[in-house]
């Protein structure tokens, strides 16, 4: 998931292709169904994103009841409107009045405490819950942000590598070389510093010895001389998520494919670059899909966001999107950190039962 910002953004508006009484916010590069003549282009307005839990309160004041997602109708969620994909809420709430918005769109003020929203976090199954330890010598995986919110991570024309982002759920492995000391946990506990306690019947560490990950991290480790590895992937199958790949996780061995790998060496954690990673993982554990390696393109990498997805090799169902990463890392300014971003197709966000267990 992304991480949880409510700012204040300059909009411009569109023209609804479909609807008389409705036109489209755009934000970045995200677009927002809103009735007609209530904003203009150039105007400062609220975008609380994707994702959101609203206050009830804020749900009746901006006329939401019984619109929004979830069992309390309380989640803002991706939805379609004449036709027109509809990604957040373009606002501008009673307790921004009297406040200078321009300055505040500037400043990059963030107002999702003071407007009591916070950041859903979906439910944890069985299967990927288990007991506990502290671990603060984890490698944790990092929030992916969005493209659509922050079009400038890259330029056009940067080398980039985009690969399929598969549905699944992250497992996040720590090798340890001193000791072989190895940490497995999930992408919202890695953010806690904890790990995953040994047991057979966990997802995470049924994934971790039917693939041999940490054999293959101790790998990484001698060859790169490195103190720590952290090898990050995602398990996926029926039994994990609604989107299955043609895979079954429920017993056996979980389908599994590495997205990213951490080393630290002297002190330094530093993420291997796109064909980096494939030559030291040299064919021993399933990588997630390359689908282009080239100039970066906006539009092109908007196309490959939607379609079918590659994962099973048959096309079994639509795409969730892709990741977008630097051919050499880097640092960016523009999220603060790492130059990586994702893009979310528009299919796979309305799709219908559709789960997102991290």
């Amino acid at each position: 998931m992304s991480t949880l910002r409510v700012t204040v953004e300059q909009v411009t508006i569109h023209e609804h292709p479909n609807a008389d009484a409705l036109e489209l916010a755009q934000v970045g590069l995200y677009r927002a169904v809103v009735a007609k003549g209530v904003h203009r282009t150039g105007d400062f307005a609220l975008y609380v994103p994707e994702q959101s839990v609203l206050p009830a309160e804020l749900v009746a004041e901006l006329g939401l009841t019984g619109k929004l997602a979830g069992s309390a109708g309380d989640r803002v969620k991706a939805i379609r409107l004449r036709g027109e994909l509809s990604q957040g809420i373009v606002c501008r709430p009673r307790a921004l009045d009297g406040a200078d918005l321009a300055r505040a769109c500037a400043e990059g003020t963030d107002f999702a405490s003071v407007l009591g929203i916070v950041k859903w976090v979906p439910p944890v199954p069985l299967s990927m819950s288990g007991e506990v330890e502290p671990a603060p010598d984890l490698l944790p995986w990092i929030d992916i942000e969005n493209l659509k919110r922050y079009p400038e991570v890259f330029a056009e024309g940067e080398p980039v590598a985009v690969t399929e982002k598969v549905h699944g759920t992250a497992c996040a492995l720590t090798y340890r070389a001193r000791d072989g000391l190895v940490r497995v946990t999930s992408k919202g506990l890695g953010a806690q510093r904890l790990a995953l306690a040994e047991d057979p019947r966990n997802l995470y560490w049924r994934a971790v010895h039917g693939h041999a990950i940490a054999e293959v991290a101790a790998g990484i480790a001698g060859e790169l001389g490195a103190s720590r590895v952290g090898v990050f992937g995602e398990v996926f199958g029926a039994g994990v998520q609604d989107l299955a790949y043609g895979a079954d996780s429920r017993r056996g061995e979980p389908a599994y494919a590495v997205f990213d790998v951490a080393v630290e060496v002297g002190g330094q954690v530093r993420w291997l670059a796109p064909e980096e990673m494939t030559k030291v993982l040299d064919g021993r554990l399933p990588v997630v899909p390359k689908l282009f390696s080239g100039p970066y393109d906006t539009r092109r990498v908007m196309e490959l966001a939607e379609g079918r997805e590659t994962v099973s090799g048959r096309a079994v169902h639509l795409r969730e999107g892709v990741v977008v990463r630097p051919l050499g890392e880097r640092y960016s300014a523009v999220v603060g950190g790492r130059a990586i971003a994702k893009v979310v197709s528009g299919a796979y966000l309305t799709r219908k039962g559709g789960t997102e267990y991290e």
